[in-house]
């Protein structure tokens, strides 16, 4: 399923009142920062809001804290990965005490799915 044109009435909302962790990741990912790959925050696909997604590496980063649940999130999970994307996860705790560890995982898999698209 391709990315939604039209954006969920909620990805607004989400966007403005983002967690700190989800702000902290924006901050080192927005602007192509990150190898110049570019991110959209709380993109739209199909029934669901990603928090964030590399179009070109069809990569969906989600920033979870205590309000996730495991079945919930499989679901979404094997849903979008049905569609082809590849869904990384990191706990809030993860991206606010270890950034650089979170970015570093994150790169490694951007370049090994941007091998494997192209």
């Amino acid at each position: 399923m391709p990315i939604t044109r039209q954006t969920n009435p909620h990805a607004a909302r989400f966007r403005r009142d983002s967690t700190e962790a989800e702000r902290c990741l924006w901050r080192s990912i927005s602007n192509r920062q990150l190898s110049g790959y570019k991110f959209r925050r709380q993109a739209s696909i199909g029934p669901y809001i990603a928090d964030f997604l590399c179009i070109s590496a069809r990569l969906i980063v989600e920033v979870d804290g205590g309000q996730h649940t495991e079945e919930t999130d499989a679901a979404r999970t094997a849903w979008l990965e049905d569609q082809g994307y590849r869904v990384v996860r990191f706990w809030n705790n993860e991206v606010m005490g270890n950034i650089e560890g979170v970015l570093t995982v994150l790169l490694a898999e951007l370049q090994r799915r941007s091998a494997t698209l192209t």
